[in-house]
Parts: structure tokens; sequence; C-alpha cells
């Protein structure tokens, strides 16, 4: 197991460096010059905004800027916007709140949407899993922003049952709506894959085989079927963890949720450099650390992959 742990940090080197280096590419290549914009019309005299740009080492070659950039990401310093704010200030402001967010919204579509599929799927042909197959692609067809804006105006204003905006603190209790929203995408796949895995498996040999052997029909379907079956949504619910933090921005805009998309967008529209590119930067490592998990549950999951030479 530690020999496959340290195989799988070792591919996650070049992908962060990879990956780091074109999300500072793109946003170095950005049309426009962040400090003259940040002046507006009343632009300063050249002395200073050179000065200005030594300050932020826009005038080191592209290169330069990046190591330098990356070393102070491991020291742990993001370094500072064009208007002298700490980005560690605000990834400290937005991130508490995308994250509660996400986890909530991935509670959600991973218990929900593995309940709904594992019985579509044990009763495949029957009403049940006809009806889960049109609701889930009913939620795949329609836009996030409308299932949003149907959900705030019927159960937050119309019925009263959660808060239609959130509040500054955003607190777990304000978002359970938006996580529902954010969510019923995923869930729709979800329900979908579990569906299709475990009617897959029901016909498969080992199955046939354990039921041959006279196991109860419980332990039949909770360890054989159910177990085989979480391989392919376990890979889903990894990827869909970096989603549902990076794809809250429409989300976090109907409900007026301060987090990372908020955050994210404003800096792109400002042209603030070093917000876009440590932020989009936190996900990459949430997305890889995520993706190191799900190896892992591999492991924990299948076994011939923990005992694989």
């Amino acid at each position: 197991m530690l020999w496959y742990l340290g195989k799988r940090l070792l591919q996650l080197i070049p992908v962060f460096f990879g990956a780091t280096f074109l999300i500072y590419l793109m946003v170095f290549l950005l049309p426009g010059d962040p400090i003259a914009a940040l002046f507006g019309d009343h632009q300063p005299s050249p002395q200073v905004i050179e000065q200005i740009r030594a300050q932020y080492n826009l005038d080191k070659p592209f290169i330069v800027q990046y190591l330098l950039w990356v070393g102070g990401l491991f020291r742990g310093d993001l370094g500072q916007t064009y208007s002298g704010i700490p980005v560690t200030e605000q990834l400290a402001q937005a991130f508490p709140i995308t994250a509660r967010l996400a986890i909530l919204a991935l509670v959600f579509e991973s218990v929900a949407g593995i309940v709904v599929g594992v019985i579509a799927g044990l009763r495949k042909g029957k009403v049940f899993d006809a009806t889960a197959l049109v609701v889930s692609l009913f939620l795949i067809s329609i836009p996030v922003f409308v299932i949003g804006f149907i959900l705030q105006y019927g159960l937050g204003i119309e019925l009263g049952l959660f808060r239609a905006t959130v509040s500054g603190q955003a607190p777990w209790s304000e978002l359970v709506l938006p996580a529902i929203v954010l969510a019923t995408g995923s869930f729709a796949y979800i329900v979908r894959l579990t569906r299709a895995s475990v009617a897959e498996n029901m016909s498969a040999d080992f199955v046939r085989t354990a039921t041959a052997k006279g196991l109860p029909r419980r332990r039949v379907i909770g360890v054989h079927i159910f177990r085989n079956s979480l391989i392919p949504v376990v890979t889903y619910l990894g990827i869909d963890i970096g989603n549902l933090m990076v794809g809250a921005i429409v989300t976090e805009g109907i409900f007026n949720i301060h987090g990372v998309g908020g955050t994210v967008y404003q800096a792109v529209k400002l042209g603030q450099g070093p917000t876009v590119v440590s932020f989009v930067a936190v996900m990459v490592i949430i997305f890889m650390l995520a993706n190191l998990l799900v190896d892992l549950l591999y492991a924990v999951l299948d076994p011939r992959i923990r005992y694989a030479k």
C-alpha cells in the first residue's frame, strides 16, 4: 500500500507543475495592462507605474514570474492583489463558504444518488427504475440556473422553507438549498451510473456463484453487488469534488453567496491576476488530493488493486 501511495504521489508532481504553469500562462496572456487598469482614467506618471510593476514582478520575464510565484506558494505566500489586499485573506474568507457548500452538495448527491441508483438497478425494468431514469434525464436536461431560480422562488419565497438568499456568514443551515441546486446535475448522473453498474453486476458470474452457494440475498447485494458497483461511482465523485468547488459560480450568484466562484469571477473582470492564479492553483491541489483519495479507495473496494504487483 505504501508503494502504491508513493507511486501516485510521484505522478501528481508533473500534474501540479503542468497545470499551474498553464494557468499562469493564460493569466499572463490576458490582454491589457492590469496596473494601468487599476487607476482608470487617472493615470499616474510612468515612474509610478514602473515602480508598481516592479513591486509585483511584472517587469521580469514570464518564467521568472512563474518561478517566484511557485516559490511563494510553497512558503504559503500567495502574494497580494493589485489593490494591496493579501490573497490569503481573500482565500480565508471565500474558501470556507464554498467548502461548506461543496460538502453539503457532495453528501446529498452521493447518499441520495447511490440509494436511488441501487434501488433502480435492483428493480430494473419496473416502475421505480423507469421513474428514476426519466427524472434523472429531466434534471440533466435543465440548466442549473433554471433549477436554482425555480427552487429559490418556490421553496424560498413562496413556501418560506429556506432563505431565498444567503447571509454574509453563510452558516450550514442557509446553504442547504443552494447545495441541493448545485448537486442536482451530479445527483442525476450518479443515479444513472449506479443503476447501470448494479444492473450489470446482477448478472455477473461472481453474483451467480455467491447465490448458488446459498448466501443470503442481503449479503449478496450488500457485499458482492454493492461493493463492486461503487467503483465507477467513486471515480465520478472524485472528479466531481473539484467540479463542485469550481462550478459553484452560478449557484453562488443566484443565492448571493460570497465564495470562491464569485471571488474568481470578479478577479477575472478586474484583471486581478494574483487572485485568479492562486485560487485556481488551490483548486488544482484539491483536484489532485481528491483523485489520490479515489485511488486509495480503489484499493479498499477492489482487493485485486491492493495486492497487484
